[in-house]
C-alpha cells in the first residue's frame, strides 16, 4: 500500500510504525473471510482491510477522527484472526493500537461514552474497586428490566448488569505478595501475574496454578507493586493509565529478575500474555526499553510453563470429553495453538474443537460492554458451536472467554484448573457439575 506521510510526521516513532505497517498490506482480501465482523454484519469497513483504508486517511490527514472511523475501529474486537490469516505478515494490532490512541487523543465522544469509558478504567484494573463494583451490580441486576434498551446507554447498562456474576467467591490469600517455595528440590522460579478482574471473579485460577506449579517444584513469587497489565486501557486508547500500570509490572518484575532471578513470568490470562509480550515494543522508546524488553522475553502463558517444567498428571484418566475454546490472543495474539490442547490430552481428557475455532466469542476485554448486540451475536455462535461438539465441559484459558461462554451452557473452567486437578489438585466445581448433568443425562 503506498503511503503519504510527510516527514515531520514521520518523526513521531507511533506514526513511522504505523506507515511501515501500511506498506506492508497489499490489499488481497484473504484477512476478511476471517474477521468476526465482517463475517456477522458485511461491510467491508468493519473488516480489516476496510479498517486500514479508514486508519490511514485518518493519520495521513492529521484531522481529528470522524464519527465513522470512530464507528468502525470501535466495532473492531482486536481478535488478531486476520493477522493468523494474512500472507504478508500486516502487524494489525500495533495499527489498530495506534488509531485507538489517535481517536482518543482527536475525537470528542457523547457524554455517555466519555463516562463509561472513564468508570471502565478506573474500575476493571482494580480488584477492590471491581468487586465492590459488582456488588452494586448485584443489587441492579431486579430492575435491569426497567433500563430502557433503546439508547445505547440502556443497552450496555444491561448488558453490564447481565454479565455481574450472582456471586463471588472470597479473596483467596494466595494471591497476596509471598514467595510460595516448591516442593521437594527446586528446579526453577517464576513470577506469576495474578491479574485484576480474575483475582475477583476466579481466584480459583491463580490457585490452580500455584499449586500445580509448585508441586512441580517452581518457586512462585507473587511481588509487590504489580497489577493490571495495562491491557483493558491500551484497548481502548487510553495510554497514559495503561503505560502508568505496565510500568509498575516492569519495576516489580525487575527487581525480582535482578535480585534472585526468575526462569518465567507465567501469565494465566492470555489477554494480559499478549500484552506483557508486548511489552518491549511499547515502551520501546522509553527510558525502561531495556528491562521492559527482559520482561516481554521472560513472559509465557501457563500452558509454556507446563511443557517447560514437564508437566506430569498422576490420576487417572477422568472420562470426561472437553471442548476447548481457543482464546483469539492465545492462537492469534501469542500463536499457542495444539499446546493446551496436548496438555489436556496427555492429562487424559478426549478433547474436541468447535467448528469456526478462529472465530472470536465475544468478550475481547471491555468489548462485550462496550459492543453488547455484536458480542452477544458472537456468543450465541460460538456456544452453539461449543454445544455441537456434544462435549461434557468447556475449557479456555482466558478469564475473558469463561465469562462470556458461561452461565446458561456448558460448565466453563480454565485449562489449568482440570490440569492441576489431574496432578493431584482439588476437583473444579465445574467438573462436579459436568459428572451431575452426565449422570442424569
Amino acid at each position: 500500500m503506498q503511503t503519504n506521510f510527510a516527514p515531520e510526521q514521520l518523526a513521531d516513532p507511533d506514526t513511522r510504525e504505523s506507515n511501515t505497517i501500511l506498506r506492508t498490506c497489499v490489499h488481497c482480501g484473504f484477512c476478511t473471510a476471517t474477521c468476526p465482523t465482517f463475517v456477522l454484519l458485511g461491510d467491508e469497513l468493519d473488516s480489516p482491510r476496510g479498517r486500514i483504508y479508514l486508519i490511514k486517511d485518518m493519520l495521513e490527514s492529521g484531522r481529528p477522527a470522524t464519527p465513522e472511523v470512530v464507528k468502525h475501529v470501535d466495532r473492531c474486537l482486536s481478535c488478531l484472526s486476520c493477522m493468523t490469516t494474512c500472507p504478508s505478515g500486516v502487524n494489525y494490532m500495533h495499527l489498530v493500537d495506534h488509531a485507538r490512541r489517535y481517536i482518543e487523543e482527536t475525537y470528542d465522544r457523547p457524554w455517555h461514552e466519555r463516562l463509561l469509558r472513564r468508570v471502565l478504567s478506573a474500575v476493571l484494573p482494580y480488584p477492590a474497586r471491581f468487586r465492590a463494583a459488582i456488588a452494586g451490580a448485584r443489587l441492579g441486576r431486579p430492575v435491569s428490566a426497567l433500563i430502557p434498551g433503546g439508547h445505547v446507554l440502556g443497552q450496555r447498562l444491561r448488558a453490564m448488569l447481565k454479565l455481574a456474576p450472582g456471586a463471588l467467591p472470597p479473596p483467596s490469600p494466595m494471591q497476596a505478595p509471598q514467595a510460595h517455595r516448591a516442593e521437594g528440590q527446586r528446579r526453577g522460579r517464576v513470577a506469576l501475574l495474578t491479574g485484576c478482574a480474575q483475582q475477583v471473579l476466579a481466584p480459583s485460577i491463580n490457585e490452580a496454578t500455584i499449586r500445580l506449579l509448585t508441586r512441580m517444584g517452581i518457586e512462585v513469587v507473587v511481588t509487590r507493586e504489580q497489577g493490571c497489565c495495562g491491557a483493558l486501557d491500551h484497548h481502548m486508547g487510553q495510554h497514559d493509565p495503561a503505560f502508568r500500570l505496565a510500568r509498575a509490572n516492569i519495576a516489580a518484575w525487575s527487581r525480582e529478575i535482578e535480585s534472585e532471578g526468575l526462569d518465567g513470568i507465567v501469565i494465566n490470562t492470555s489477554g494480559c500474555g499478549t500484552t506483557v509480550k508486548d511489552y518491549g515494543f511499547m515502551f520501546r522508546e522509553a527510558p525502561e526499553a531495556e528491562r521492559a524488553a527482559k520482561v516481554s522475553a521472560l513472559a509465557m502463558d501457563v500452558s509454556e510453563a507446563l511443557q517447560k517444567f514437564g508437566y506430569a498428571p498422576s490420576r487417572e484418566k477422568p472420562g470426561l470429553t472437553v471442548a476447548y475454546h481457543s482464546a483469539c490472543s492465545l492462537q492469534h495474539g501469542q500463536r499457542i495453538t495444539t499446546l493446551p490442547k496436548q496438555l489436556l490430552a496427555k492429562a487424559g481428557f478426549a478433547v474436541k474443537e468447535p467448528r469456526e475455532p478462529h472465530l472470536c466469542c465475544g468478550s475481547a476485554g471491555t468489548y462485550n460492554l462496550l459492543q453488547p448486540e455484536i458480542a452477544g451475536r458472537l456468543r450465541e455462535r460460538k456456544l452453539q458451536n461449543l454445544q455441537e461438539t456434544r462435549a461434557d465441559l468447556i475449557a479456555a484459558g482466558n478469564i475473558g472467554c469463561l465469562t462470556q461462554l458461561g452461565g446458561d451452557a456448558l460448565p466453563t473452567v480454565h485449562t489449568v484448573e482440570l490440569l492441576d486437578w489431574m496432578a493431584g489438585g482439588p476437583e473444579p466445581a465445574a467438573v462436579g457439575a459436568a459428572r451431575r448433568a452426565k449422570a442424569t443425562a
